[in-house]
């Protein structure tokens, strides 16, 4: 009998394998962040304007992922049948379930490999009022109990990191937390991801890209997420540490920063070794922006910013002015990765960040 399909302990799973090479991240501790130690800001602000990846611990979070991860068994083991009551459509919203294959991972169409339910951070601080959608009966179950805190916790955590790249970024006070408002409707979402056990080594369960919104709060416990470096032509993978999130800059923060904060492509392939022999869990929370918040360069905010996208060539400029709001950007990515709406490169092309041009 094989491993449960069911989320297994830590202590269950195999090591990632000591022979596959992975891409060091820099270690950030959240307690020293927090506190305002300045070595761990300039750390920080290291890992953000060079790979725009990094590991956090001492987050406090890991008690709620694991209930998290419990929230996602229950609710991706019901029957498909049900599950679909609840599915994503192909308008390009986020929230709801989605079924393996829905999504291409590649301008051939190649379909995806995982299933996840996402659930609206204004929905679980809102609830029981519904502002999005409704959910399974059991997210609903979990909402005050485990996906709340998660969310706040989560939703605090950000803050915090978004706090000193507004100081690095010598904007305004509070200028960037203003673009990112707890009560203004937002893409904002707590994401539980499952990849089947098994797949083909090199397959891919979600295809190369850059995250739509502005940061990203990673948990997982295998390998499988990879990175492309600034200047790297071969894959690489991350590491899972235990009690370390992977987090990583989003396009909006790209955007806002002028290129001074790097929203790197990435992908998630099949675990290495041994590790794919289990399913892939993994937890995320998506931070990002206002609805509608228009996405633009601060230039005029900040003379770091100013200096610094005065220097990239056109085509990088051009990539960080897309002319639209948060919600515009995240929906037309989003409605073109759907199989139903990526039937040709051109539409494969409308569902790009700015992995489009290597910043």
């Amino acid at each position: 009998m094989g491993p449960s399909n069911r989320i297994m302990p830590v202590a269950s799973l195999p090591e990632f394998p000591s022979n596959i090479p992975t891409h060091p991240l820099l270690v950030i501790d959240y307690g020293l962040l927090k506190r305002g130690d300045e070595r761990e800001i300039d750390t920080l602000w290291n890992a953000a304007t060079s790979l725009g990846f990094w590991y956090l611990k001492n987050h406090g979070c890991d008690e709620d992922v694991e209930k998290m991860f419990e929230m996602g068994a229950e609710t991706l083991d019901l029957p498909l049948k049900e599950k679909m009551k609840y599915e994503q459509g192909d308008g390009g919203i986020s929230f709801g379930y989605k079924y393996i294959g829905a999504s291409a991972v590649d301008v051939q169409g190649t379909p995806d490999s995982n299933e996840l339910i996402n659930i609206a951070k204004d929905d679980a601080l809102a609830w029981p009022k519904q502002v999005h959608r409704s959910y399974p009966p059991t997210v609903n179950a979990h909402m005050e109990s485990t996906i709340a805190p998660f969310m706040n916790k989560s939703v605090e955590i950000n803050e915090t990191i978004l706090k000193v790249f507004n100081q690095k970024l010598a904007l305004p006070d509070g200028m960037l937390g203003r673009l990112h408002l707890r009560q203004e409707i937002s893409g904002c979402e707590a994401r539980t991801i499952r990849a089947p056990r098994n797949m083909p080594q090199g397959k891919l369960a979600l295809g190369a890209h850059t995250d739509f919104g502005s940061l990203s709060f990673l948990h997982n416990r295998l390998g499988g997420l990879q990175v492309l470096p600034p200047g790297a032509d071969e894959w690489q993978y991350v590491k899972p540490i235990e009690g370390h999130a992977i987090c990583n800059i989003g396009d909006a923060l790209a955007i806002f920063g002028g290129g001074v904060l790097r929203s790197n492509i990435h992908r998630v392939c099949a675990p290495p070794g041994a590790q794919a022999n289990f399913d892939r869990w993994s937890q995320v929370f998506f931070y990002r922006p206002g609805n509608s918040v228009a996405l633009r360069p601060l230039v005029d905010e900040s003379p770091i910013i100013a200096e610094a996208f005065s220097r990239l060539p056109e085509e990088q400029r051009d990539a960080l002015t897309p002319g639209v709001t948060a919600y515009e950007w995240s929906t037309r990515r989003r409605k073109y990765q759907r199989m139903k709406n990526s039937t040709s490169p051109e539409a494969w092309q409308a569902s790009r960040g700015t992995e489009q041009v290597r910043l």
